[in-house]
């Protein structure tokens, strides 16, 4: 009795022995991702469409994208068709970089997620063309530039002459009729002067 149940306890340890080596890491184990396009820290020039693979069947797949700034891209409503999962990007992304965040449901009924970097890479610069030269403008015009040019540079009469220039302005200025006035003014006076003078000749004889 003793060596039988000796050997059934041996057994039974074998036996858990064998659950825990074999069974217990699969049943543990859930699906993981197998791989993606983009793939992960990839360098792209254009993304169309984001596809995940796994290595078993999933569901109630998410699928989310973001720029480098954390600002969510817009992608299409993600499907899955057996271990696949795609999602469309509508819209082309501009160079920079990316992160695709991602979760579904296992095999097992356990969620797993996980995220994705890439990166878009810019299109070659173009050289900018040179402008055309503006047209002269009248005050730019080659032909006027010696005539500015001598202009500015012709000396500015000093003070003196513009004080003299200034008088004689003045004087142009004067009506003709003052002129007139007084120059008969000048003449009665002259007839009044020697109308006197012949007067005091005829009293100094007497």
């Amino acid at each position: 009795m003793i060596k039988k149940s000796v050997s059934r306890g041996l057994l039974l340890l074998a036996a858990c022995w064998m659950f825990v080596l074999y069974g217990a890491p699969q049943a543990l184990a859930h699906d993981q991702l197998k791989s993606s396009s983009p793939a992960k820290n990839a360098v792209v020039s254009a993304v169309e469409e984001i596809e995940l693979e796994f290595t078993a069947r999933v569901r109630l797949p998410a699928v989310v994208l973001h720029d480098a700034g954390g600002a969510a891209v817009a992608v299409g409503k993600p499907e899955a068709d057996g271990a696949v999962v795609t999602a469309a990007v509508p819209q082309p992304l501009p160079p920079g970089r990316y992160v695709v965040g991602w979760r579904v449901v296992s095999s097992d009924g356990h969620p797993i997620e996980g995220e994705i970097p890439f990166t878009v890479k810019g299109t070659a610069s173009t050289t900018p063309t040179p402008s055309k030269a503006p047209s002269s403008s009248p005050a730019t015009d080659p032909s006027t530039a010696p005539a500015a040019a001598a202009s500015s540079a012709a000396p500015q009469p000093s003070a003196p002459v513009a004080a003299t220039e200034a008088g004689d302005r003045s004087a142009r200025s004067v009506p003709a009729w003052l002129w007139a006035t007084a120059a008969v003014l000048i003449v009665a006076g002259a007839g009044l002067l020697l109308l006197r003078r012949g007067r005091r000749e005829p009293e100094q004889e007497e």
